[in-house]
């Protein structure tokens, strides 16, 4: 993996929280990544998350066709004890300042569009505060479906298809909706049991997140937290596919080799989940017209093919496909982050 251009890691001047900016390229143009707040064991597992998150943001802004580089901002969160948000967030915004504009963060874990309008209050460089990302990554991943099924069985076409979504919160949500709106036949779970009665009215078949995560279904639908595909849960699933927009599904990259000899096909989640990020890239920072940021996330799909028939062309997993192929477009190797986004 090439080395960051930027890691800057200071105490808060008002919250006296760590505060990690990594800015991994911007070979072809600013770096965008998302402000996370979280709870680590330490500044340092904190830099680590940073530094593997902002390097799987570039590949993923490469393959989306978008003219940005990545980063990320993590805020490392005390396990216990009152927080300032306000303070916190004032504290990022003036170390992204003090970056010069080679960087601008977006809403990731712990935030969204009300925190960056906080960041917005003292930093230019911010993006997000409009809100309206997670219908956007939907249909990004339902397009990616598309392609998956398509690959999988001959044909685009998501009615009669079976699908296990696993993770019914505001993405999920809206993936459920168009799966079902589209003739599938949705199972769906989540570890809040109070997301079961949307589910169920968009037309979803509740269950528990174990029987979910092994049902048998066409496509897995990852669309929670990440770590999901592991040595221990890829022998157990029984899907024909795997596409969703959780991020670092895989737990090692090694894992992708295991779902390839198992013959489950994997559509790289930083592909999969990027409509969120090309929405609020293209319309926050490059005032794109709906019209074409509708053309930029629907495009979602095509790349996804693209990935597949790499895969299938060199005999290779289509995690190491969508790797050449974001080293190829940013003029660098990136060889191994597409499992850490």
């Amino acid at each position: 993996m090439p080395i960051h251009q930027r890691v800057v890691v200071e105490r808060g001047t008002r919250s006296g929280f760590p505060i990690v900016v990594a800015v991994h390229s911007t070979a072809l143009g600013q770096a965008v990544g998302g402000c996370r707040l979280a709870v680590y064991r330490d500044w340092r597992a904190g830099l680590d998350d940073a530094l593997r998150l902002s390097a799987a943001m570039t590949s993923k802004t490469a393959l989306a066709g978008l003219p940005n580089g990545g980063g990320k901002t993590v805020v490392v969160l005390p396990a216990c004890g009152p927080v300032d948000r306000r303070a916190v967030l004032h504290d990022v915004a003036d170390v992204i300042e003090g970056l010069g504009g080679i960087y601008a963060t977006g809403p990731d874990v712990g935030t969204g569009p009300a925190d960056m309008a906080i960041i917005g209050e003292r930093t230019a460089h911010v993006l997000g505060r409009g809100g309206g990302s997670s219908p956007a990554t939907a249909a990004g991943v339902v397009a990616a479906i598309q392609a998956v099924v398509a690959d999988r069985f001959g044909s685009p076409s998501l009615s009669g298809r079976s699908f296990a979504v696993l993770g019914a919160g505001r993405v999920g949500a809206h993936v459920v909706d168009l799966l079902s709106a589209a003739g599938g036949k949705v199972v769906a779970s989540d570890v809040d049991g109070s997301r079961r009665t949307v589910a169920e009215s968009l037309g979803a078949t509740w269950t528990d997140p174990q029987s979910c995560l092994t049902a048998e279904v066409d496509v897995l639908v990852p669309a929670a937290l990440g770590g999901l595909l592991t040595a221990a849960t890829v022998p157990a699933l029984r899907c024909a596919a795997v596409a969703g927009p959780a991020n670092a599904q895989l737990d090692e990259p090694e894992t992708a080799d295991l779902l390839h000899a198992r013959d489950i096909l994997w559509a790289p989640d930083v592909v999969v989940g990027s409509g969120g990020i090309i929405h609020a890239v293209a319309t926050d920072l490059h005032r794109e017209t709906p019209a074409q940021v509708a053309a930029r996330i629907a495009a979602v799909g095509d790349t996804v093919a693209r990935i597949l028939d790499a895969a299938r062309e060199t005999s290779s997993t289509p995690a190491a496909a969508a790797s050449r192929l974001a080293g190829f477009l940013i003029g660098e190797p990136v060889v191994s982050t597409l499992a850490s986004c």
